[in-house]
Order: C-alpha cells, then sequence, then structure tokens
C-alpha cells in the first residue's frame, strides 16, 4: 500500500511540474535568423571561402551547444572570421532565440 500511493505522488509530482523551455523564443529566432539561414539552414551545405569545408545543419540542435558556441565565436574562442563577426553582433537574448528557433529543428 505504502509502494503504490508513494508511486502516485512521484507520478502526480511528474505530470504537475512545470515544462521547462529553452530560454529564447524560437517566433523571435525566426526573425533574427536572416544572417544564419544562408548557410546553416541547408543540409549538406558547402562553402567555398576560405577554404571548401561542410557548413553545420543547425536544425535540430539542441539549443545550449548553439548558445556556447555563438559566445565562443563572439568572445575568440572559436575562430571563424564570418562566424566571429556574427556572433560579435548578437546578444544574448538574440543568441538564445535563435538556438531556441533551430532546436525546434528549424
Amino acid at each position: 500500500m505504502k509502494t503504490s500511493l508513494l508511486f502516485s505522488l512521484v507520478a502526480l509530482s511528474v505530470c504537475l511540474a512545470p515544462v521547462v523551455h529553452a530560454a529564447g523564443d524560437p517566433v523571435a529566432g525566426k526573425n533574427k535568423n536572416s544572417m544564419c539561414i544562408g548557410c546553416h539552414g541547408i543540409a549538406g551545405w558547402r562553402t567555398a571561402y576560405p577554404t571548401v569545408y561542410s557548413v553545420p545543419y543547425l536544425g535540430g540542435q539542441h539549443a545550449d551547444y548553439i548558445v556556447a558556441a555563438l559566445k565562443e565565436y563572439k568572445n575568440g574562442e572559436r575562430s571563424f572570421a564570418t562566424m566571429r563577426a556574427i556572433a560579435a553582433s548578437l546578444t544574448d537574448q538574440d543568441m538564445e532565440d535563435l538556438a531556441a528557433y533551430y532546436s525546434e529543428g528549424k
């Protein structure tokens, strides 16, 4: 009896727990992605400058990873010049919004 009561309480608490969302707004991210979509919105895209390399498709990527990468570009820990310039223009909220948008698989 105690086990079933405990199980019921745990199940109820899980059902009533608040849903955790990314800190960003995916709708705002969609409206801010004009600098990103040309390269990161095309699966299998390659660029030829400064060298030929595959550009990662961001749709479905974890939001936390996107935010961390953008912050690393902004502070110089990652060194791709184009991304550094773009990230330098983003606020923390912009990064969160873009990450929320792309993490939804767009």
